[in-house]
């Protein structure tokens, strides 16, 4: 089982910057694309950016050019670097990683969420 926590969010004034990480942990054959979610207030859940174990990356059109992806495989943790917030950024962030149990059997895990709030 694959267990995700994520850190780093908070209270941030429009404009500015937040980096939030996501460590994964538990008995896994190995962690594949992970990516990042948000869930504003009222709203279904969105996708914000996605990256492959190889790095290869995908956003959301609203997130271009402001949010940036990263990974560190050899620590399984992902990060999201929020430059230029907005207030309408606030949501609750969720992790999201795809991970094989063993080879041919891939399994999808979630954090529990972090909470970014930006004031206007």
């Amino acid at each position: 089982q694959v267990q995700l926590v994520e850190s780093g969010g908070g209270l941030v004034q429009a404009g500015g910057s937040l980096r939030l990480s996501c460590a994964a942990s538990g008995r896994f054959f190995s962690i594949n694309a992970m990516g990042w979610y948000r869930q504003p207030p009222g709203k279904q859940r969105e996708l914000v950016a996605t990256i492959t174990r190889g790095g290869n990356t995908n956003y959301a059109d609203s997130m271009k050019g402001r949010f940036t992806i990263s990974r560190d495989n050899a620590k399984n943790t992902v990060f999201l670097q929020m430059n230029s917030l907005k207030p309408e950024d606030t949501a609750v962030y969720y992790c999201n990683a795809d991970w094989t149990v063993v080879v041919g059997l891939t399994r999808d895990a979630w954090g529990q969420g972090t909470l970014v709030t930006v004031s206007s």
